[in-house]
């Protein structure tokens, strides 16, 4: 009776974040507000903001924040967490500077589809999906190349925007540590949250129903993306 209970509670939970992320992809996380006139109209330097924006960036980006918490999911050392998420850390940090300094112009739908599909790849994975074909691939580097896309996704945010040439370089670079410290802050939380979670025998037997949440909200992700650059006039 008590683990019926346990799994009932378990089932509502993530039928709850799932329907929470059913809500708001429309709500794709960009800058806007008061944070996208100060972008829009800086002129020169900000090093300050700038990382402030990158952080507040990042710890709203829930595409982002899901594939880095299915990276985690079932990391138990800390260095090998440390290791992934410096990979991760590369790849979007590479695309995100040359995206923007370099005025690589993509499609901002078309990366967004590939970062949801990301997380639906990494909850594959960790369900063992790979395996049961015959299949593994190069975990490590996976998470470099998705990376690399997550900071192209970074890189059409502010695109979005006429930045000025003045202090360019060291607005997205602040904007970059920004992200950094964001990503940091809110693993940090994540892996506090798992590690608890850990202690209870419900981790193991629920891991698969939690991923597949990750899955079925990838595959959404990517799903709103596409529908979007399909109806682009």
């Amino acid at each position: 009776m008590p683990m019926q209970r346990d799994c009932s509670a378990t089932s509502r939970l993530l039928v709850g974040i799932f329907l929470l992320l059913a809500a708001s992809p429309l709500l794709a996380h960009t800058i806007e507000g008061s944070d996208a006139s100060f972008v829009q109209n800086i002129d020169g330097a900000a090093i300050g903001p700038f990382i402030y924006l990158g952080a507040k960036h990042m710890v709203t980006g829930y595409d982002h924040l899901l594939f880095l918490v299915g990276v985690i999911f079932f990391l138990y050392r800390p260095g090998h967490i440390v290791q992934y998420v410096t990979l991760f850390a590369i790849g979007h940090s590479i695309t995100l500077l040359i995206g923007v300094l370099a005025d690589l112009q993509v499609n901002a739908y078309f990366i967004d589809a590939i970062i949801g599909l990301s997380v639906a790849y990494k909850a594959f994975e960790n369900m063992g999906g790979f395996k049961r074909l015959g299949f593994e691939p190069d975990t490590r580097m996976a998470v470099f190349v998705f990376g690399l896309f997550h900071g192209l996704g970074l890189a059409t945010k502010l695109q979005e925007f006429n930045l000025s040439d003045n202090g360019l370089v060291a607005n997205i670079l602040s904007f970059n540590v920004g992200v950094e410290i964001g990503q940091v802050l809110a693993l940090s939380l994540v892996y506090v949250g798992l590690s608890i979670w850990r202690t209870n025998k419900s981790y193991l037997r629920h891991a698969f129903a939690a991923n597949t949440v990750l899955l079925g909200s990838g595959f959404m992700l990517a799903g709103f993306q596409l529908s979007a650059l399909l109806l682009l006039p």
